[in-house]
């Protein structure tokens, strides 16, 4: 049954209605008590509901300045953001009707678009929320997930933190003059918040990645500063004139006389007393720069790589790159789940407006490639799978792949190569599926530090589901 067959007056409501049963939590449940937001915070947010909040778009602002005038800011998140997309978006489903829906929905947004992944991805880390507003069609199809600037968005919640109204759940104010630019359903904003106060309170915005940073990133900036102003002040080469026994007016005399031949190439000093000219040489270098280094090593503890990852090698012990860099990518895991599960519900709003409702784990929305195990580990992993006789859609879903189509892929092929196609094997004609004591080949080595990448007990990154 399509609920929202035809543009009606009451159609907006009618989705506003299941999105409200979808997720319950977003309202006063029966059994819930106490309140889910501090009071005095509370009271804040009552105020900053009728105008912008201010302080949360100078931290934006703040992000967006800082991307715009370090080049290591700005490294910081072009790199995050690009490998969060790695691969692509991968829609991991045994149905085939969801799949089809997948396919057009993400050529109508443009998911397949490695500019458009890494533009909301850089949207998600820099203001710490990725706010895409679902534009339908005349057919009542998503036809754009447009990013929207974070810091103009208001949502419009009861002093418990939950939405007054499915129906109006977000405004867009103008930053000048506070009045309302437009108002949103729940369901018509696809929101990825980044490290919350709080999840179950939806006036709790996400945070930028580098927030905590900005004060230490002034500081570092404040003092490379007063770096190059010592070093341009004190870099020329100075002399000092001694003239023992010269009185006031000699030395005025010797001081014009000498200051108006500097203009020349070459200057020479002649003194009829007794004196000298000694140079005072400028700083050849500046190595008195602890508090710089220190800075430097304050501001990257808050970012999600050590500093070594953008050219800071100084100092490093190679025996422990590897940690850094796995901790690095367990980072990149958590914010890849973060930015999936906004398309995944875009996903499922375009679901409901086709009139289907499929079950939470009827479809799993990720990016292809993990980056907490290399290559070659994750091929040791699926041939240790392989082994143990796990069925191919699971070893196919933990290297990122989506099981469909690789059966279509292999059916065809099959197809191509064999007069009498029999791709499944199955049947008299057919060969026995792989059997447990099959042999295995699995690369030795290959892990850091000589550890098992292929061990059993070490699944992947994402409980099972996938790396």
């Amino acid at each position: 049954m399509n609920y929202l067959k035809h543009l009606a007056v009451g159609a907006g409501n009618k989705l506003a209605d299941m999105w409200a049963k979808r997720y319950p939590s977003t309202g006063r449940m029966p059994n819930e008590r106490g309140g889910r937001v501090a009071a005095d915070v509370a009271m804040e947010r009552l105020y900053r509901q009728m105008w912008v909040d201010h302080e949360r778009r100078a931290m934006v602002q703040l992000m967006r300045q800082m991307d715009q005038q370090d080049g290591r800011v700005k490294r910081i998140h072009a790199r995050t953001a690009r490998d969060i997309i790695r691969g692509g978006l991968v829609m991991q489903t045994d149905s085939q009707v969801l799949l089809r829906h997948w396919n057009q929905f993400m050529g109508r947004l443009q998911l397949d678009n490695a500019e458009k992944l890494k533009s909301d991805a850089r949207g998600l880390v820099m203001e710490g929320n990725l706010m895409l507003q679902l534009v339908t069609d005349q057919d009542l199809r998503l036809a754009a997930g447009v990013r929207m600037p974070s810091d103009t968005l208001v949502p419009l919640t009861d002093l418990n933190g939950r939405f007054k109204s499915p129906t109006n759940a977000w405004e867009q104010r103008d930053v000048l003059t506070g009045t309302a630019l437009a108002n949103f359903a729940a369901w018509q904003m696809a929101v990825g918040r980044l490290d919350p106060d709080n999840w179950d309170d939806l006036g709790s915005m996400g945070r930028p990645l580098m927030d905590a940073c900005a004060t230490t990133w002034r500081k570092l900036i404040m003092t490379e500063e007063d770096l190059v102003i010592r070093r341009r002040t004190r870099a020329p080469l100075r002399l000092a004139h001694v003239l023992e026994g010269a009185d006031d007016a000699a030395l005025e005399n010797y001081r014009k006389t000498t200051e108006g031949e500097k203009g020349q190439i070459t200057t020479d000093f002649y003194l009829n007393r007794k004196g000298s000219v000694n140079a005072v040489q400028g700083d050849a270098n500046l190595a008195d720069i602890e508090d710089v280094v220190h800075l430097l090593d304050t501001f990257f503890a808050g970012a999600p790589a050590p500093k070594v990852l953008f050219g800071y090698t100084n100092g490093l012990a190679r025996d422990i790159l590897d940690d850094l860099k796995r901790d690095y990518y367990d980072e990149i895991d958590g914010l890849q789940d973060a930015h999936a599960g906004t398309y995944a519900y875009a996903f499922r709003i375009h679901l409901m407006l086709q009139g289907e409702d499929p079950e939470p784990d009827a479809f799993y929305l990720r990016f292809a490639q993990r980056r907490t195990e290399t290559a070659n580990q994750v091929a040791d992993l699926a041939l240790k799978y392989q082994a143990l006789a796990l069925p191919d859609d699971f070893v196919y879903s933990e290297m990122g792949l989506d099981p469909i189509q690789i059966r279509a892929m292999k059916t065809d092929q099959a197809k191509r190569n064999d007069p009498y196609p029999n791709p499944l094997k199955i049947g008299p004609g057919g060969t026995a599926p792989a059997a447990i004591n099959q042999k295995v080949s699995v690369t030795p080595g290959n892990a850091p530090k000589g550890e098992s990448s292929t061990a059993v007990s070490q699944p992947g990154s994402n409980g099972g589901r996938g790396r």
